[in-house]
């Protein structure tokens, strides 16, 4: 879609949404997305307790496929017939269930093929699931030195040896594992992280200070935390020189990062809740950087206000102009139990947001988001959304062509 095109449409936005005014544009935002949910997913098979997805081809033939951690139930893989049809083979995955969290995918054993690693909370299993070359899947959590109440993994080639390692985060000391090369795994931790408690609910790497390596920012239940990579995968916290810190209590459930005001460098995003923090701001945190790593809150002047649980964000293109604008996943009510709308955030294309919540999808999109995935399912080259639906069934949205 041109970026003229889309210019009439954001004319309509205010700071609480679109305006009445504008009728016919609301009715174009709506139309970017179709719910394809119970024709294109099994849908019987997806009652789930979905808390993260994850979306890579993973038999080999592609397209992309899906992994979905399944709190306390076996995992869910969902494979691709390449239109964005999908059939459940999860009996192609080890199938034990765990209170399954986050999911990392990367080839592992340098054969050719990805492999899974899913964390674990209340259980403490680690799950690594070596894959046969096929889409079928073998147990390989013997691999796995540590064990804990794990809430966020990514993979990463930490040491440089071409072969992807993983860093787990915890409710405890986080953890660094790191590959011989075939799949299996040495702690490092205490090396190349030191020494420091937190109950980590998010990890996210990304280059915050322009320098070439990846760093890791820390979403806690408590002050956040960034660590910086010295470039050889020992990363130091410099969190109190570059972090603003709230007053108020913080408990942050994802953090994301995008470059939103197009200046060259990544932001912060923190998506925010109040679940096990005792008077925790639920406001979610938006945070500018100067280009060096270091960041000051613009919250209050770029960011709408709201008072969500917010446990999924994600930065995308919404409205396909060029610039990331910001999706969330929400849970309200008493114990989470009230389905919520997923909020959309519109950047300006300069890093200001304004709620266009209710405009781009269809309005019966409502439940308790925990994962947003932003990709191109169907392979029409327009991406889609799959949104994680924690308790009842998860979406699938078709991105139209405009």
């Amino acid at each position: 879609m041109k970026k003229d095109y889309i210019v009439p449409l954001l004319l309509g936005i205010t700071i609480l949404g679109y305006t009445q005014e504008k009728k016919s544009n609301v009715a174009i935002a709506t139309s970017f997305y179709k719910d394809v949910t119970t024709t294109h997913l099994p849908y019987k098979d997806l009652q789930a307790l979905s808390m993260d997805a994850a979306i890579a081809d993973l038999d080999g033939d592609g397209d992309p496929d899906i992994l979905i951690a399944n709190e306390h139930r076996p995992n869910i893989l969902l494979i691709n017939n390449g239109k964005g049809v999908f059939t459940n083979k999860s009996s192609q995955i080890p199938q034990i269930a765990h209170d399954s969290e986050d999911i990392g995918i990367a080839d592992f054993d340098l054969d050719g093929d990805p492999d899974i690693i899913v964390v674990s909370e209340d259980d403490k299993t680690n799950e690594l699931y070596l894959n046969n070359g096929d889409g079928t899947f073998t147990d390989g959590g013997n691999r796995i030195p540590v064990s804990g109440t794990s809430n966020s993994v990514v993979v990463y080639d930490i040491n440089g040896d071409k072969a992807p390692d993983i860093l787990i985060g915890n409710n405890g000391q986080n953890n660094v594992l790191i590959n011989d090369g075939k799949g299996h795994f040495t702690d490092e931790t205490i090396a190349r992280f030191g020494e420091f408690i937190d109950v980590t609910q998010d990890l996210t790497l990304c280059d915050i200070d322009n320098d070439g390596d990846q760093d890791l920012l820390v979403g806690n239940e408590g002050a956040n935390r960034i660590l910086v990579n010295d470039g050889k995968g020992f990363f130091k916290d410099q969190s109190s020189e570059r972090l603003p810190y709230r007053n108020e209590p913080e408990e942050t459930r994802e953090v994301v990062t995008a470059d939103i005001d197009g200046d060259g460098d990544l932001d912060i995003l923190y998506g925010n809740v109040q679940a096990f923090v005792p008077k925790a701001l639920r406001q979610n945190r938006l945070l500018l950087n100067d280009g060096k790593g270091f960041f000051t809150d613009i919250t209050q002047t770029h960011l709408p206000k709201d008072e969500n649980r917010c446990f999924g964000v994600a930065f995308l293109d919404i409205d396909r102009d060029g610039d990331m604008d910001i999706m969330t996943g929400n849970t309200s009510g008493p114990k989470f139990r009230v389905s919520s709308p997923f909020s959309v955030y519109i950047n300006d294309g300069k890093g200001m947001f304004s709620d266009a919540t209710g405009t781009f999808m269809p309005s019966n999109i409502k439940g308790k988001g925990f994962d947003i995935d932003f990709e191109d399912i169907n392979g029409d080259g327009i991406k889609d959304l799959f949104l994680s639906n924690r308790g009842a069934q998860d979406f699938l949205l078709f991105g139209r062509e405009m």
